[in-house]
């Protein structure tokens, strides 16, 4: 009897997960991913030595095999970090999570005793509904605190005003985070929520360490994980895909298989089907839409910046989102310790102006900005690389639950593909759960029934009310 054959399309966190399961439990697999590097979303990059993780990721779960997984791949090799992070809004650095002290002395007593008047309003008079961001967001902070710390960093995230995100991105990401909360662990330390969590483990060389570890073991079990490899068809017949088209280089390949796991984004895939789905289901995957980002480097020859592992931008006065200070991650990031590198993170959309600007305008803008923060002087840009990340963020607007599930209704009508990971299923999945939906894919060809949409719906799961 034949092995099982199965075809994974992208090699992400998810998609390298699915392709490890499989092959380890005996089943010939194949991964094929467009780009020249392994790890999508969270792949680290490097330049002259120096090495740069596309979004910032903290190897931080309470998926327990997940967190067993990463101990198995890279043991030694994962550090223990202090989590120090601020936001910056209004001229001034607040701790985050938040201490009582610190805020204190940043607004003020009248300030902080208006957010808390605000706060008390919400809980006697809360908002009826809370179908946006904006309403979920106001009635457990309060008008006030809303609009200073989430408020101007959402909105230059998303690219839309509050109120036209869906409350399910909030709901998804920041469980059990309020003001309460809030303060009572900063008056007593209780850190129950994961949101506030001063910790985390961190690859010493950035998580493209554990994709090239997953590559290993993939290709040791016999396994094979293409690169520049893409998929641009995949042929269907009934009730099953049957093969898919590949663009390798300047070739055309196709690679049969008896199961299909998809981690690209759906958009692509519902258009990549031959024959194409019914109107209803290409219309739907045409009208999701995704954020891109992109991430400067900066290397800078001067060490002594700040301490943050990153800092969150709260100000409409600069079009920075986020600031990542690498060598406050792992000092071997930066191969030369007398300088310091960088990353300072713009949200966009494809074809903007941000996105169009050239790579040293966006270094010069980087530099301009960073010395208008205060956290770096311009004169010490030494050099400067600028990676772009389209489909970064699947976007929450008024009609994306409506579009997935049309495009579910008919993807669950084949009966040998999956979908899986943040833009296979446009949601907005951290990176263990992204790997928790590759394992669950892997295990639902064996014969195991799992609803992969359940994924990252526990009550146990908290996050950050940002770009990870």
């Amino acid at each position: 009897m034949n092995r099982p054959s199965a075809l994974v399309i992208g090699a992400g966190p998810a998609g390298l997960t699915a392709a490890y399961e499989l092959a380890r439990r005996g089943v010939l697999v194949e991964v094929c991913e467009a780009s020249t590097v392994i790890g999508g979303l969270a792949r680290t990059e490097s330049y002259k030595g120096y090495y740069f993780d596309i979004g910032g990721h903290r190897f931080l779960t309470k998926v327990h095999e997940i967190d067993d997984l990463w101990d198995d791949l890279l043991s030694a090799d994962l550090l223990k970090v202090s989590r120090l992070s601020r936001i910056y809004y209004d001229g001034r650095f607040f701790n985050y999570p938040l201490d009582l002290s610190n805020t204190l002395r940043n607004l003020g007593i009248r300030e902080s005793t208006l957010i808390m008047l605000s706060y008390l309003r919400s809980r006697v008079r809360p908002l009826p509904d809370e179908e946006t961001f904006e309403q979920w967001m106001t009635n457990r902070f309060g008008d006030r605190l809303y609009r200073m710390f989430f408020k101007t960093y959402t909105e230059k995230l998303w690219g839309i005003p509050c109120s036209q995100i869906q409350a399910d991105w909030a709901a998804q990401r920041i469980r059990g985070l309020s003001v309460a909360s809030v303060i009572t662990n900063a008056l007593f330390r209780t850190n129950h929520v994961k949101t506030l969590a001063n910790g985390f483990l961190y690859p010493r060389l950035g998580p493209g360490m554990m994709w090239e570890r997953l590559r290993e073991r993939i290709e040791g079990l016999g396994g094979l994980v293409r690169t520049d490899a893409e998929v641009v068809r995949l042929r269907r017949a009934g009730d099953r895909v049957t093969a898919a088209e590949v663009r390798i280089g300047g070739q055309t390949l196709e690679i049969s298989a008896d199961h299909f796991i998809s981690s690209m984004p759906l958009t692509e895939l519902v258009r990549r089907l031959d024959p194409l789905p019914p109107d209803a289901v290409v219309e739907a995957a045409d009208a999701l839409s995704y954020r891109a980002f992109i991430i400067v480097g900066l290397i800078l020859g001067r060490d002594d910046l700040f301490p943050d592992n990153w800092v969150y931008v709260h100000s409409a006065d600069v079009l920075v989102g986020r600031i990542q200070n690498f060598g406050n991650w792992s000092s071997e990031l930066v191969p030369d310790p007398q300088t310091a590198s960088l990353g300072l993170e713009y949200f966009c959309d494809v074809g903007d102006s941000i996105w169009s600007r050239s790579d040293q305008a966006l270094v010069e803008l980087a530099g301009k900005e960073l010395q208008q923060l205060g956290l770096g002087r311009s004169e010490d840009v030494i050099d400067g690389v600028v990676f772009r990340q389209p489909q970064a963020y699947p976007i929450y607007d008024g009609s994306y639950r409506e579009q997935v599930a049309t495009i579910r209704e008919f993807l669950g009508s084949l009966s040998n593909l999956q979908t899986i990971g943040r833009n296979g299923m446009h949601r907005y999945n951290n990176m263990d759960h992204s790997m928790l939906t590759g394992l669950l894919a892997s295990r639902n060809v064996l014969g195991e029934r799992h609803d992969l949409w359940r994924v990252n719906t526990e009550q146990s799961y908290y996050e950050e009310i940002a770009a990870e």
